[in-house]
């Protein structure tokens, strides 16, 4: 029980730090190489082409954090991962409902939070695969 919560845990950690290092690295960068599409830090939010980028890496880091937790839970590790991506729904309809909440559309929150269980479920599934081979 406690190796299940862990691992769920530990995907959650591996998800949020590692979508928190991408967008500290991407969005400066974004911003000093296109400064007439992105004159400034707002605009992030509100370009289509970087929404895009966003969901993009955020799948990817959801994908991690399935991966991770799948591999350390080793018993039901699909199961595990889907768990992982259940509660991180639950924390981005959160996140969507916080006073800080407001940087995003209600749609982006939505979508993100339809995709979490998906996205984890590829990460477990890519462990269990790599796993029986």
């Amino acid at each position: 029980m406690l190796r299940s919560v862990l691992s769920v845990l530990a995907g959650i950690a591996v998800l949020t730090a590692a979508s928190f290092a991408i967008e500290a690295a991407v969005n400066p960068l974004l911003l000093r190489v296109f400064p007439r599409a992105l004159p400034g830090p707002a605009a992030l939010s509100a370009n289509q082409w970087v929404k895009t980028l966003t969901f993009t890496y955020g799948f990817m880091c959801l994908a991690a954090g399935g991966y991770i937790t799948a591999r350390l839970a080793r018993r039901l590790p699909i199961e595990h991962a889907a768990t992982m991506g259940i509660v991180q729904a639950c924390l981005t309809i959160v996140a969507m409902l916080s006073p800080e909440g407001n940087h995003a559309s209600r749609l982006q929150w939505i979508t993100t939070a339809m995709f979490s269980v998906p996205a984890a479920l590829a990460g477990g599934i890519l462990y269990k695969r790599r796993e029986t081979r």
